[in-house]
């Protein structure tokens, strides 16, 4: 295992546990830049948007349906661009976990159709994305998106929907293998009674939609809800393997940790399941510095560093503008609010496509244009002065030859951008 050197270290933080560096934070400590992305203070920004609720058209109302459709799309729009704003503007992992949540309990706005929902999800894994796996766990088997997404509304007495059921123990909690076919049918049978109106982002508990009469869950017997099946489902040895096991996929590596750093994990989640340790114990890990622990950045984290590198915060622009960075996303494969399947976003060579190239090129200038590139201008240095601002470690010959030959600034940034050094967090 070869380490990587300390500036690369505090780089792998904020690339890792946020979305980036900005200009400058390479050049304060390991150990204060932890504590700076770990602090548990609160940070501000901009509230989120206030979303009127939706009408629901007449049966066979076109001008109508399509006024509707028209107010869906604004309102995923001002969601999307705001949650890109508090990614930018954040300065601690809190943004970061968020993110990571919404790819793990993998919920689309595409089938959901409410921002509204999806605003109130997202909050939850704003506040509860560093606490209590247990809480957010609990949380997120109510949740109103989610049962939307995963078709808990069609889940009552007599007649139990899995989805909701078989996606918690095999996506959220525990992983193929670690149960029965019997164990999602009977916790079907404990989340019924739960649905979604329309005019409410809280979901409501129906008693005579819910099933309750004993269900036996992992060998274990009795008149579990919905709190219940998710307890059952936690307190199996395999759960806390497995949920440290994705954060670490996600956040460092493709390559599962030597045995050694699993343990370590572990013990640091405990019994009181607590996310915010095992962060800790990851930075903290000699693994995490292993210099073969590359990941390729996902279009969002790509696109959110490098505004902050280039000091563009995303509620400046103008609507055309924002869309064009939402098509921009798009085009490489990723919108917020919009992941492909419950099995959340791919990873690694996934995002290195000849067309995601393309759309990440057309992006990086638009957002090259957007800067004030002022200082890079005045620079006789200008492709070091560009390695500095985005934060990378050194230029490959090849990838510095490159650069030499451009000189509009704003080119330069936006090819930059897309260098291998760049796309890619060593």
């Amino acid at each position: 295992m070869g380490e990587i050197s300390e500036r690369a270290a505090v780089r792998r933080l904020h690339d890792r546990f946020g979305f980036g560096p900005r200009p400058g934070a390479l050049g304060v400590g390991f150990e204060t830049t932890v504590a700076r992305l770990f602090g548990t203070a609160a940070e501000g920004g901009v509230a989120p948007p206030a979303l009127p609720a939706l009408g629901v058209a007449a049966k066979g109302d076109k001008e109508a349906k399509k006024a509707a459709n028209k107010s869906r799309a604004r309102q995923e729009l001002e969601v999307s661009s705001w949650w890109l704003e508090r990614m930018v503007a954040g300065e601690r992992a809190t943004e970061r976990m968020a993110w990571f949540w919404h790819g793990h309990f993998a919920t689309s706005n595409q089938k959901v159709r409410s921002a509204q929902l999806m605003l109130a999800q997202n909050q939850v894994f704003r506040a509860q994305g560093r606490g209590s796996f247990t809480a957010l766990a609990r949380a997120m088997i109510v949740d109103a998106a989610l049962i939307k997404w995963l078709d808990g509304n069609d889940n009552r007495k007599g007649s139990p929907n899995e989805n909701l059921a078989r996606e918690f123990l095999e996506l959220f909690t525990l992983g193929i293998g670690h149960y029965a076919e019997v164990d999602v049918f009977e916790g079907a049978r404990a989340l019924t009674g739960w649905t979604v109106r329309r005019t409410s982002v809280k979901p409501v508990f129906r008693a005579k939609r819910h099933d309750g009469d004993p269900k036996t869950i992992f060998g274990k017997t009795g008149d579990f809800d919905a709190a219940g099946f998710a307890d059952l489902a936690l307190a199996k040895p395999e759960s806390a393997a497995f949920v440290v096991g994705r954060i670490w996929f996600r956040l460092v590596s493709a390559t599962p940790p030597p045995a050694a750093t699993v343990e370590r994990l572990v013990a640091a989640y405990g019994s009181g399941r607590d996310i915010q340790a095992v962060l800790t114990a990851i930075a903290a890990d000699p693994a995490f510095r292993d210099s073969a622990s590359a990941m390729v950045k996902q279009p969002v984290e790509w696109a959110v560093g490098l505004m902050r590198a280039l000091g563009i915060r995303p509620s400046a622009l103008d609507d055309k503008t924002r869309l064009k960075v939402l098509a921009g996303l798009k085009g490489m494969g990723q919108v917020p609010f919009r992941p492909p399947s419950v099995g959340g976003w791919p990873s690694g060579a996934s995002w290195l496509t000849t067309s995601a190239g393309v759309a990440r090129l057309q992006l990086a200038q638009l957002l090259a244009k957007q800067a004030d590139l002022g200082q890079l201008e005045k620079s006789s240095a200008r492709v070091d002065g560009v390695r500095v601002l985005l934060g990378v470690d050194a230029w490959t010959d090849r990838t510095r030859n490159a650069l030499a030959g451009l000189t509009d600034p704003a080119q330069l940034i936006a090819v930059a951008a897309c260098a291998p050094e760049y796309v890619v967090s060593g």
